[in-house]
């Protein structure tokens, strides 16, 4: 039937008609918000690239925290920002390591209000800022370096976290870490892989947050901003290997990665809107250049629209509350 029949804006005419045929919604309960906790800190530190974004303190972590679980949000993720690094990136290992006692006190402090999550990697913790070990070439020993996440998986564990998030993109990672885990009892605690975790130019804010000791590049480890069927056969190994939840890093360029991921798999995917996608928002709105909440919203909801049930995202506080505002 032809116009002036059919007229599509009958369902545009207002927000009420525009809220009830919604398509597409992004609950507070789907969004983690990653959190960094700097040992020796005695007050928060906000970090000049992520405006909004600290580096936290022990003190300021728990709150921080509990301030995330009273907006609704579904999860934290914790890095690990410690004082003292070495080669073998020892302090992610250390059961009194800044990541680990962090993990215990976000624990102690919100229990199953929400979900604890860890970043399970070396790098924040390494002196040469590599995800792995390195041989004495200098090349990342895929092998030795999961030896050292299997090590590092149970002691977040054994700390209390729920979810660990293996993200150095070492071959075999998830496996490796499922058997450590199951080995030392805890079968009960989840992976997320970051199954699909691209050498991006977008990172770089969070290597300030963590303060990155990064001597070169990724690119041998992490995936080429070219390949979408790469991705789609790490995932397929990482959920073999037996990952809870697979994730996309970062979200907003790799959207078709995101829609391909989802319709090839059976677990839940989560996408990564990594700290240089929020930098870009939150420059260009300090600009008076784009409205800031509703491109944040927007850009949330394309995530969602793509087909990610779960998003971390630095917005993840705020937004939750500008959702519950909304519905």
């Amino acid at each position: 039937m032809p116009y002036p029949e059919i007229r599509p804006r009958r369902l545009r005419r207002n927000a009420a008609v525009r809220r009830l045929v919604s398509e597409t919604r992004v609950d507070p309960a789907e969004l983690v918000v990653p959190m960094f906790v700097k040992e020796g800190l005695t007050e928060p530190r906000q970090i000049a690239s992520l405006p909004g974004v600290l580096q936290h303190s022990r003190d300021s972590l728990r709150k921080a925290a509990a301030e995330a679980v009273q907006a609704g949000v579904g999860g934290i993720m914790l890095f690990g920002v410690p004082e003292r690094r070495d080669p073998t990136g020892s302090g992610g290992i250390d059961p009194g390591g800044i990541l680990n006692v962090a993990i215990a006190d976000v624990v102690a402090e919100v229990g199953d209000a929400t979900v604890v999550m860890s970043d399970l990697c070396l790098d924040e913790f390494t002196s040469h800022g590599h995800c792995g070990l390195l041989t004495p070439d200098g090349e990342v020993d895929n092998d030795a370096t999961l030896a050292a996440y299997a090590e590092m998986a149970v002691a977040q564990a054994a700390a209390g976290v729920g979810v660990v998030g293996p993200s150095g993109m070492m071959d075999g990672q998830v496996g490796v870490v499922r058997r450590a885990l199951d080995a030392a009892g805890h079968t009960d605690v989840a992976v997320l892989a970051y199954a699909a975790k691209y050498a991006s130019a977008f990172y770089g804010p969070f290597r300030d947050a963590v303060e990155s000791c990064l001597d070169g590049d990724r690119r041998t480890y992490q995936q080429d901003p070219a390949n979408l069927r790469e991705s789609l056969r790490e995932v397929a190994l990482d959920v073999a290997e037996g990952a809870d939840i697979v994730m996309v890093k970062p979200a907003l360029p790799y959207l078709d990665v995101v829609a391909a991921v989802r319709a090839a798999v059976d677990v839940p995917v989560a996408a990564y809107q990594v700290s240089g996608e929020y930098a870009m928002v939150e420059a260009a709105a300090a600009n008076g250049w784009i409205d800031r909440e509703r491109v944040m919203l927007e850009t949330l909801t394309s995530i969602r629209r793509a087909g990610a049930q779960i998003i971390l995202t630095y917005w993840a506080v705020e937004a939750a509350r500008l959702l519950r505002e909304r519905y």
